[in-house]
């Protein structure tokens, strides 16, 4: 299926590994031109030289001012924007009652108000063609309780968010929509660390909690995202797609 991104300027956040690098180079396959922003210089130099023509900036998106520059160099470098992928994201702390606040606040800066932010000065971009894509890369855990809750509650944020801004920039021909990922196994992710640890506690944790039998794959949330970006899913606005195995326990 022929998704017409060729071209299309796309910026992923939280871009050099795991689900980010996925969706970076999903759309590279579907001939988009591709920039990412992540934190870490290793990681970032290593996607420069396994992947051609990516374009890395070096940036904490929780900083306002970093991710602010960081966007000026992206349009500075392809002109305009048609996509964002919001998928910076990570968790602290523990329990409610055990967790400080402030590592709450920085749940909030790193999973929602760089999402928030990055998508209000994308918006501003893509109006001025009258067409974009913002995709937030949430998770089932914006939903129903589980995990840690600093990362929930700022996931829930941004899943609230998502059908918020859609409603509004959906008439300037922006889509917003999201991808809420149940447990994905990659190499760098907890669940590849977890399974080494204590195989027999994550396979049962897979056979109990997971319908479909089975992590799911980054290439799967990544398959998502490209979809979602396309005009294949023109009337797909203001949704977050649980891609999960069956996972998830909400009915809606």
């Amino acid at each position: 299926m022929d998704l017409h991104l060729k071209g299309k300027k796309v910026l992923v956040t939280g871009g050099s590994k795991g689900i980010g690098r996925g969706i970076a180079e999903a759309f590279i396959r579907e001939g988009a031109e591709v920039g990412v922003i992540a934190r870490g210089t290793e990681g970032l130099n290593n996607l420069k030289e396994e992947l051609t023509g990516i374009y890395a900036i070096q940036a904490d998106v929780s900083n306002e001012t970093e991710r602010e520059e960081a966007f000026k160099a992206f349009i500075k470098n392809f002109g305009t924007i048609d996509i964002l992928v919001n998928n910076a994201g990570g968790s602290s702390g523990g329990k409610t009652m055990e967790t400080p606040v402030s590592s709450f606040r920085e749940a909030m800066e790193l999973n929602y108000f760089s999402a928030l932010h990055l998508s209000q000065l994308a918006a501003a971009e893509m109006k001025k063609h009258k067409s974009g894509a913002v995709i937030n890369i949430s998770s089932i855990f914006g939903r129903e309780s589980g995990g840690k809750p600093s990362y929930n509650n700022a996931k829930a944020a941004m899943i609230s968010l998502t059908k918020s801004m859609a409603d509004e920039v959906i008439q300037d021909g922006i889509r917003v929509n999201g991808i809420a990922p149940g447990s994905i196994l990659h190499p760098t992710g907890n669940w590849q660390k977890r399974l080494e640890e204590n195989p027999e506690k994550i396979n049962r944790f897979v056979e109990e909690q997971i319908p479909a039998g089975r992590f799911g794959t980054v290439e799967e949330v990544a398959d998502t995202a490209v979809f979602l970006a396309s005009e294949r899913a023109s009337w797909i606005v203001g949704a977050t797609l649980n891609v999960d195995g069956g996972q998830s326990r909400s009915n809606f």
